[in-house]
């Protein structure tokens, strides 16, 4: 009989695609602060207190839906096992029990109250936005940001993304942009944001905001980046056709950089 070579071919592949995740793996990192790096797991690293809240407020969660599952799985082994007809051939015939109906009723109650406090305490934290040092205007058009700075003399220029035949050494395909969202460290910047044809939404992860940008209304969402650096986002509402093509790129710099930018685009703008 012919041996099959079948079992030969999978074991290469296999071989084939660890030698790949290894690969992967050892490979350096972009030097990108805010972006996701190939085989992330978990958030990226907070850039805001906005972002820093949030992934606390994660944290907490995860350990207690881990509690709560390994609870869950070890009370189904046990019933199972303990229930199972060769253990137990004469069931139970009891309807009700009093007490452990209590215990499963409150005790649910008091984990989403322990939940719903610092929840809604951040929720407050995100949406109360503060006294702003800096004003930005971002428009969603398809598909393309537009930004304008209404307190630094009417700033205001359109992102696009850079196509894969225009990108350089350096440029992130899908990421990288014509023109960056420039904004100073350590300032709390009040982001205003509409849409002038459909509905689009403004989102940084880094920094913790994601806030639709809709025809004929003016939403409003803040952010006090603590680190210098390039962030990266993209619009995260379905937004048609080119929707993947709406990548967002925020430039963080000292408040030195900033003046001097300012001062520079203000003069081109003439």
């Amino acid at each position: 009989m012919k041996k099959s070579f079948i079992p030969s071919v999978l074991l290469k592949a296999a071989f084939a695609w660890l030698a790949g995740v290894s690969a992967a793996v050892a490979a350096p990192a972009p030097a990108y602060e805010g972006m996701a790096k190939p085989w992330q797991l978990g958030f990226q690293e907070a850039a805001t207190p906005v972002m820093e809240r949030l992934v606390g407020m994660h944290d907490i969660l995860l350990v207690i839906i881990t509690a709560i599952t390994i609870f869950v799985l070890i009370a189904l082994i046990y019933i199972c096992v303990r229930f199972s007809k060769k253990n137990n051939p004469v069931a139970s015939k009891t309807t009700h029990n009093a007490k452990l109906e209590v215990i499963w009723t409150v005790i649910p109650i008091l984990i989403l109250v322990g939940i719903a406090i610092p929840s809604l305490r951040l929720h407050y934290y995100m949406q109360n936005v503060q006294e702003p040092e800096l004003t930005v205007k971002v428009t969603g058009y398809q598909w393309y940001w537009g930004y304008e700075y209404p307190d630094n003399g009417g700033i205001s220029f359109e992102s696009r993304i850079i196509e894969d035949k225009d990108l350089k050494p350096g440029d992130i395909r899908l990421l990288s942009v014509d023109n960056r969202l420039v904004v100073p460290v350590d300032t709390t910047v009040r982001v205003l944001l509409t849409g002038a044809d459909v509905i689009h939404a403004f989102a940084v992860p880094a920094f913790g905001i994601k806030k639709d940008a809709m025809p004929g209304r003016l939403n409003e969402t803040w952010f006090k980046a603590t680190k210098t650096g390039t962030f990266y986002g993209q619009c995260s509402e379905l937004c048609g056709v080119k929707h993947g093509f709406m990548p967002i790129v925020v430039d963080v710099v000292s408040k030195e950089d900033f003046a001097k930018w300012t001062k520079k685009q203000q003069t081109a703008s003439k």
